[in-house]
Order: structure tokens, then sequence, then C-alpha cells
């Protein structure tokens, strides 16, 4: 008979409680996947040195609308057999033989919006940063509305540096000058001994004295105008409306040690109130912004078409974008300009 009280057979006695429960059931067992594991993988971020994907693609229209008015330009037959002066750089403006209402300067736009267009843009910030609810729970402490201030004086001062002054003749009106531009009529006058060759420096003294101010490379003025005006209300207007309206910034700074974060850990600690369901989270203010900013579009296809050649287009844009950037870009990397001028919507 055999005893049942020995001890297990030398097989078995190396087998672990795994494996006999895996032999009873027949197959081995799976390890559980670990889901904490998996949800704490890092998540991948945005570099701080270039504009987020949402960024990029509202960027993009803005090339997208020069070259769509070139093209039109190029292929409208109305547009090609209308006559052409490159000293004024617009059509003719004889209402009957100017290609479009729009390609005329006195046409109604360009008289009252873009000739004022900082004085718009100024305007429709205000009326959205005193207005907006987002903004005015977090004015109590005053630096949100310090550092949106400081923002705009940068904007400003690059739109006067560039079209206006710039310690003397303003940097469309100097670039003009090093790329082989001259007033005629200063050159004669100088020559005769009439007049000072600094009383022509600029495209307004020379056209104010009946001279032509040509030969040079002049930067698109409407062009850099109308592409700073616009970025500048998108991304003051778009970050603020995100943040209440519970989108995701996916904007990535640069901490002072040196750590990448998302933008939003700097955001204003503040006791916040979400907006109700189908609540207005634009406001007036940002309504008014976004018509500002839809003109802008308008006027910027409509200098595509009709005005300047296309490298003086292409510098306009470049001018603009890179003022967008060292205001917007520059404080995402750099914790030092950012104390100072913050990022919109913190």
């Amino acid at each position: 008979m055999e005893n049942l009280d020995s001890p297990p057979a030398a097989n078995l006695r190396s087998k672990t409680r795994r494996a006999i429960a895996e032999e009873r059931v027949g197959q081995p067992s799976t390890p559980t996947p670990n889901l904490s594991s998996r949800s704490r993988a890092p998540t991948k971020r945005s570099s701080p040195f270039l504009p987020t994907s949402f960024e990029s693609l509202v960027l993009a229209i803005f090339p997208a609308l020069l070259v769509f008015g070139t093209l039109f330009s190029v292929l409208s037959p109305q547009v090609r057999r209308a006559e052409y002066d490159p000293v004024a750089q617009a059509h003719s403006q004889d209402p009957t033989l100017s290609p479009s209402y729009f390609a005329r300067k006195d046409n109604i736009l360009n008289v009252v919006f873009v000739k004022k267009g900082w004085f718009w843009t100024t305007t429709a910030f205000a009326a959205f940063a005193l207005s907006h609810p987002l903004l005015k729970q977090r004015r109590a402490g005053g630096a949100i509305e310090g550092r949106a201030a400081t923002r705009w004086g940068l904007a400003t001062a690059a739109w006067f540096l560039v079209t206006r002054w710039c310690f003397g003749p303003a940097i469309i009106d100097r670039s003009f000058r090093w790329t082989g531009g001259k007033c005629e009529l200063a050159e004669t006058a100088v020559a005769e001994g009439e007049s000072d060759f600094g009383d022509f420096v600029s495209a307004v003294a020379c056209k104010a004295a009946g001279g032509a101010w040509k030969g040079g490379h002049d930067i698109s003025g409407h062009v850099f105008l109308l592409v700073l005006a616009s970025g500048f209300l998108l991304q003051e207007v778009g970050w603020v409306w995100a943040r209440y309206s519970g989108k995701t910034d996916d904007r990535t700074i640069v901490m002072p040690d040196g750590a990448l974060k998302s933008a939003k850990v700097e955001a204003a600690t503040t006791t916040e109130t979400t907006p109700a369901a189908g609540a207005d989270t634009l406001g007036w203010g940002g309504k008014f912004a976004l018509v500002v900013v839809g003109l802008s579009w308008w006027m910027l296809l409509m200098t595509a078409i009709y005005f300047h050649t296309w490298f003086e287009k292409v510098t306009g844009l470049l001018t603009a974008l890179a003022s967008l950037y060292a205001i917007y870009g520059v404080p995402r990397f750099v914790p030092a300009i950012r104390d100072v001028v913050g990022v919109p919507g913190n």
C-alpha cells in the first residue's frame, strides 16, 4: 500500500505554486498590465521656441492670403490689363481705369481703417481687456493689466519704429535708402544748392515736396501693419478666450531652473468662476477685436492683389512676424523677460 504521508515526488517538489496553478488550468497565466505606469508616460510637449500647432495654423493664414492675392493678380485678365505704376506701387487711380474699387487708395476702408489702423487696434484691445469676465476677475492685483499693457507698448513701439520714426527716418525709409533708393527731387535740389538732403530722407517728406521716392526696396507698410495688428489681437484675445472656455493650453515655457512646463503653471491663482453652459465666453470686446482682425485680413488680401511687388510684401510679412515673435515667442524661453511682459491668458 502506498504511503500517503511520504514526501512528494522530486518533480513536484521543484514546482512553485504558480506552476501548479498553470498546470491545473492548462495554460500559463498572463501578467496584469500595469495601467498606472502607462498613464504616467511623459506627455510630449511643444517646443518653447516654436509656435504651437494652433498658432502655426493661424499664422499660415498670412502667407496664404499673400499667395492667393498674388496668384489672383497674375491670373485675372482685368488686373493684368490695368496699368501699374511701380513708383506709386499701385494701379491707375482713375476710377474709369482702376481694376477695382479696392485698387484705389481712396477706398473707404483704406482711408478710414488702414490709415488709422493702430488706433482701431488699440481701441479693440482696450475694449477687450476692460470688459472680458476672466480679466475682470483678475484685475485686483493689477499684474495682469500691467503685463498686457506692456505687450501693447512693445507692439506699439514696433509699429512706430518701423513705420513712423526710428531716431530719425523710420526703418522702412532707412531700408529704402540702404538699398539704393532716393528722392529724385532731393537729388536735384541738393545739387543746385537749394535744399539740404536731410529734408527729404523719408517717403512722406519726399512726396510732400513733389518728389519721386524710387530706386530702392520698399518694405510694404500695409502688410506690416495689418499682420502685426491682427496677430497682436489674436494673441491677446485668443489665449484669454481659450483659458476661460477650458480649452487646452499647449504652450510650453522654460522655467528659471531650465525645466519645461506648461504655460498654465504660471496662471494667476485666483478664485475664478467658470462660465455657465451657453454663456458668451468671448464678450463684446472680443467680438469687436475679431471684427478688426477680419477687416485686417480683407485689406491684407486687397494689398496682395493690387499693391506692391511680391518681394516687398514678403519683407513686410517677415518684419511683422519677427516683431510678434519678439513679443510672444521670446518670453516663453527667457524667464526674466516673461516676468516683465508675461504671456496672454495668465
